[in-house]
């Protein structure tokens, strides 16, 4: 089974941005979506009305996932999922917390609530099955990233041995810290294997990257990867987020 898998921290929807607002972009955003056609997609940053915008112009994916709040709202790290070829199987998400399961709560000096989304799919055709997770780390704390990346890898080993796993997200740190050295020692990063580990993501609208990567696409060794990119092009006189999605052909 070979398909592609994206990771796009949509960049919240902020009135200050001015032309590069949510409104301005929605249409990019969708657009490289839909020319890069990922069987499943990882989103970071997506406010509800922001998702909405993007299931009208997605029309062949489906979504899940839940706002990071304890009411369900705030941002999602949602995951979408093209539905005529994927079942769903079971999903659910965590909060990065010491108490995972209680909505809206955070620990570690985290700034916000951190989440991380799951679902467990299986290809209609081939009927294998596979698990995709998608969070995005705090970006002020180093403890709550280290945390929470210790507690996403707890998880991923809890399933490891019946399912694949893919994980994305905007980790908010780069290869040389602490929290990626771990999660690199536990899992296959994506685009460092393509030589692309050091090919900053983050660029504030620039097309200027800021030194190193803050986004990544990991999995376990039993999952193949067979190319990357990272998708620097605007889509029209825009880019698509203040982050640049990235790209990964997997085989499982």
């Amino acid at each position: 089974m070979q398909f592609a898998v994206m990771s796009f921290n949509l960049r919240y929807w902020e009135e200050r941005d001015g032309k590069n607002a949510w409104p301005y972009r929605r249409d990019g955003a969708a657009q490289i979506v839909q020319e890069n056609s990922p069987l499943v997609l990882g989103t970071q940053e997506g406010l509800l009305p922001m998702l909405q915008d993007l299931d009208g112009r997605l029309p062949s994916y489906s979504r899940i996932g839940e706002g990071r709040a304890e009411d369900g709202g705030n941002e999602y790290c949602a995951i979408y999922y093209q539905r005529e070829r994927l079942d769903l199987l079971s999903c659910n998400q965590f909060w990065l917390s010491e108490t995972p399961q209680v909505k809206g709560s955070r620990s570690w000096d985290s700034s916000l609530p951190r989440i991380c989304t799951w679902a467990i799919f299986q290809d209609r055709e081939t009927k294998i099955e596979f698990a995709f997770f998608n969070t995005h780390l705090d970006h002020e704390s180093e403890w709550a990233r280290l945390e929470g990346t210790r507690l996403i890898l707890e998880v991923i080993e809890s399933m490891r041995l019946t399912y694949p796993c893919i994980l994305t997200g905007d980790f908010n740190c780069t290869p040389d810290s602490e929290s990626i050295r771990l999660i690199s020692g536990k899992l296959v990063n994506a685009l460092a294997v393509q030589n692309l580990g050091e090919k900053g993501t983050f660029h504030n609208f620039t097309g200027t990257v800021s030194e190193g990567p803050i986004d990544y696409i990991f999995c376990t060794p039993d999952v193949t990867v067979q190319s990357g990119a990272v998708l620097n092009q605007k889509v029209g006189e825009t880019y698509p987020s203040d982050h640049f999605p990235i790209l990964a052909a997997v085989q499982i």
